[in-house]
């Protein structure tokens, strides 16, 4: 009797290792993909001045700003900012921040960089009255920057409780 049954043919010797190729660049093109294409998570935005906030900004007073430029050991330019910041309301403030706005030239923008000039952390908040000296360092500003003072605008206040 004859037999009847089919034997299997092996498969073409290169057809698994074309068919893992194939899988391999389809993942990793899937991959790139998803990195270079999807938008980056935008951080929050900063919190905005209250009301309260805006109607006490009229009390704070910046004093002795002064700006100074030297150059770092590591051949960068360091850029700061002193000056003297004064409660003259009746609230203490745990925390207060500031826009400083660089330009060019020409009066465009350049950089915006939101800094605290007062920071519970830091150490006791600003009591009606005092008067306390601040530093701010930059040392990221771009090179097409007009070289002046840069706009001081307070842009957040906490108060003590």
């Amino acid at each position: 009797m004859a037999n009847s049954t089919k034997s299997k043919q092996p498969a073409p010797p290169g057809s698994y290792s074309f068919l893992a190729i194939l899988a391999a660049v389809l993942c990793l093109g899937g991959g790139i993909w998803f990195f270079l294409l999807r938008s980056p998570a935008q951080p929050p935005a900063p919190a905005a001045l209250t009301p309260e906030a805006k109607a006490y900004v009229r009390n704070l007073g910046l004093s002795e700003v002064n700006m100074e430029a030297k150059e770092s050991y590591m051949k960068h330019t360091l850029v700061e900012v002193t000056g003297k910041l004064t409660n003259k309301g009746g609230r203490g403030l745990r925390l207060v921040e500031i826009n400083c706005v660089f330009y060019d030239p020409y009066g465009q923008l350049l950089l915006r960089e939101r800094v605290p000039i007062v920071k519970r952390s830091d150490g006791p908040p600003l009591k009606p009255g005092e008067t306390r000296t601040f530093r701010l360092p930059f040392d990221s500003i771009p090179s097409g920057w007009n070289q002046a003072l840069p706009q001081l605008v307070i842009a957040r206040i906490d108060f003590e409780d």
